[in-house]
């Protein structure tokens, strides 16, 4: 159980191998001290430990990429009004300034030049070297594996959000730097990863848990980022030669910002590497990773749900194929790790910092109304594991969450429900973002449906559909739900629609719009979406969807009887437990005095119209008459923009990247710009 977390916090800093606070800065750290920092594999790892950490709160989560992907879909959405915390996520690279992601840019380059300083002294140890000239894998060719792999997952993260960045300065004095294709660098770091691979253990062996990058974890993402490099993206148009001699068609131009929708000529060529290396992390180098289809526990049969409550008991799924650790409550040195899930990305509490019940979960991402209430089979387990609509008030009460454009529980709508507080066997009341779950970068799922992307791709329909219907079985518990006979497109589309009931606020779902060429087309549809919606809710009192559900204007709720909280519920019914999923813990058992009696909301008319004597009977009986859909109507235009609303078009480019920060442009000499409309100065 998250061995290795406890590790992160508390690796030494103060050794040879500590990183530079900014990406210029770049001087060879001293050679004092390798030698006992590597004197053992159990010190090596401290080091190790360290990079993960070190990508952990500069890197990636807290400041860079997470913070954006799980609310830039068709499906997802940020929670509050247009302002600083989602311009890039709703894709209004017009208001960036240049030093907006200077932290998590800074952060990569620091994580780049760790474990590449890390990767370079485990090179030069004899042991090292005896067991590569040996063939064997051994705890120093792991680690030095593990270097390695964590080097490119950075560099890959930063193309995907910088685009083309400078690439291979680390630990070294520079006098000129300059941009490189990333084309060119997903090629090296192919070639890096395809080398390392053979080196390390796969997950399950040599004590290597999902904490740790595995061969397992690493053959996934060699398929990832080939499969990155074959999809469509968006590429400069103002620097001639960037790309070398790589070909493309084109979808996509944009003359004013210059830059172009494309994908490579060849790209064929790239799906078969992701096809091989995909296959191969499920199969010879999956090692213990498996999706998780069987639900052991007595009084649950939901084995998609069982996948996120290993997080919640802060276990490793065995569906996880790599995630970073994140301990919880405050370090030995009174530090704490900035544990972005069940903070940002989790079921909203309106708690206060510390000491709540439970303590405040900010909930940055939401699901839309249209997803929420139209996407999902109503008979499909993963809705209401997904997404629920009610929060919590930090004092140990259920709430209905409004539609108004606020954080936490007091508006935002449809929250993120796969990480909740109430479901962690011992939930955690200390203190906000230190609740001790980890941050996942890949799970056995994902690597389904992005083999699936990829067979489709090539035309192996009937390939890529078996994969999707594995995920569908695994999540209705039959074949019932497969889906037979697409061909060609149909196929493709089925692979987007599965990795967004799927994926729902993983940072998934925006890639594969990105990748398929479709991101424009889906932001614009579904901003079309929601003013049709909105405009129902203002004229008939509800929206009605293809599967039977209507979003309502108005909902009727009351508080009843509790603490407890709901599991799997098919009876519709059931004002208390349907949605399933949701109610509250009982915070009495953390010694939390919780006020009063009716801590759980029951709603009626969530999913249907209510007939005027069934309204009747509800009042009679408590329930009050409360806004819900209305106000989403009474939001429209601000929805509208928060759903991708810097896509305007279905035919223009997307301009999804992040701004290269001022130190590195100036300092540059001219030979780093920003590209897409983002500003240089």
């Amino acid at each position: 159980m998250k061995k290795i977390a406890k590790l992160l916090l508390f690796a030494a800093c103060c050794v040879s191998l500590a990183s530079c606070e900014d990406y210029l800065d770049t001087s060879s750290p001293s050679n004092m001290g390798d030698d006992f920092v590597t004197s053992s594999p159990s010190e090596a790892l401290k080091i190790m430990s360290k990079a993960y950490a070190v990508y952990r709160q500069g890197g990636a989560m807290f400041s860079l990429y997470d913070w954006n992907d799980p609310m830039r879909s068709d499906v997802e959405y940020y929670c509050e009004g247009p302002g600083p915390n989602n311009k890039y996520a709703r894709m209004a690279v017009s208001e960036a300034s240049v030093n907006d992601l200077r932290g998590g840019f800074d952060g990569s380059y620091s994580v780049i030049s760790y474990a590449a300083k890390f990767a370079g002294v485990l090179a030069g140890k004899a042991e090292y070297q005896a067991d590569l000239a040996a063939g064997r894998t051994s705890a120093w060719t792991q680690l030095y594996g593990e270097a390695v792999a964590l080097r490119a997952l950075t560099y890959f993260n930063a193309t995907l959000h910088f685009g083309d960045i400078p690439y291979g300065y680390e630990n070294s004095a520079i006098t000129a730097y300059e941009l490189s294709s990333r084309y060119a660098i997903c090629d090296a770091l192919i070639e890096e990863l395809q080398r390392v691979e053979p080196l390390m253990y796969r997950l399950g062996e040599g004590g290597i848990t999902g904490e740790r990058i595995s061969r397992t974890f690493v053959a996934a993402l060699i398929g990832k980022i080939a499969l990155h490099a074959a999809g469509w993206q968006t590429i400069r148009t103002d620097m001639e030669g960037l790309y070398g001699d790589v070909q493309f068609e084109t979808k996509a131009t944009d003359a004013t910002h210059k830059c172009a929708y494309v994908r490579r000529t060849d790209y064929r060529d790239y799906l078969t590497i992701a096809e091989t290396w995909f296959a191969k992390a499920m199969g010879e180098a999956a090692g213990s990773a498996k999706l998780v289809t069987v639900d052991e526990r007595a009084d649950v049969q939901n084995p998609f749900q069982r996948h996120f409550q290993y997080s919640l008991d802060l276990e490793v799924s065995p569906e996880t194929l790599f995630e970073i650790g994140c301990p919880q409550g405050a370090g030995p040195d009174g530090m704490a790790a900035n544990g972005e899930y069940l903070y940002a990305f989790g079921r909203g509490s309106s708690g206060g910092g510390s000491n709540g019940a439970p303590t405040k979960v900010f909930a940055a991402t939401r699901m839309t109304p249209a997803f929420y209430f139209g996407g999902y089979a109503n008979d499909d387990p993963r809705r209401d594991v997904s997404g629920v609509v009610t929060g919590l008030d930090g004092k140990g009460h259920e709430k209905l969450i409004p539609f108004k454009l606020t954080s936490k529980a007091d508006g935002g709508g449809v929250c993120l429900n796969k990480w909740s507080y109430c479901y962690m066997s011992e939930p955690f009341t200390a203190k906000q973002r230190c609740a001790g779950v980890n941050y996942p970068v890949m799970r056995m799922a994902e690597v389904y449906l992005m083999l699936a992307e990829a067979k489709a791709a090539l035309g192996k329909d009937g390939e890529a559909l078996s994969l999707v219907n594995d995920i569908r079985r695994r999540a209705f518990g039959d074949q019932n739900h497969d889906l037979k006979g697409l061909t060609g497109d149909a196929v493709k589309a089925a692979v987007v629609d599965e990795a967004r009931l799927e994926l729902f606020g993983e940072s998934r779902i925006t890639w594969f719009l990105i990748r398929g060429g479709l991101l424009s087309e889906a932001a614009v549809d579904a901003q079309n979406e929601i003013r049709t919606i909105c405009a129902d809710l203002r004229t008939k009192g509800y929206h009605a969807f293809a599967n039977g559900n209507r979003f309502p204007a108005y909902v009727w709720t009351k508080q009843v009887t509790g603490p407890y909280m709901g599991y799997d519920c098919k009876d519709a019914d059931d004002a208390v437990n349907y949605p399933a999923w949701r109610g509250v813990y009982d915070y009495t058992k953390t010694g939390y005095k919780v006020d009063g009696k009716n801590h759980n909301t029951a709603i009626k008319g969530l999913f249907k119209s209510l007939t005027e004597a069934e309204i009747a009977s509800a009042e009679a009986d408590g329930y009050v008459k409360t806004a819900y859909g209305i106000v989403y109507a009474e939001n429209e235009a601000t929805y509208v923009k928060n759903q991708m609303g810097g896509i305007t078009s279905a035919t223009e480019v997307p301009r999804y990247f992040f701004p290269i920060p001022f130190e590195t442009l100036s300092q540059s000499k001219g030979a780093v710009t920003n590209g897409y409309g983002l500003p240089q100065e």
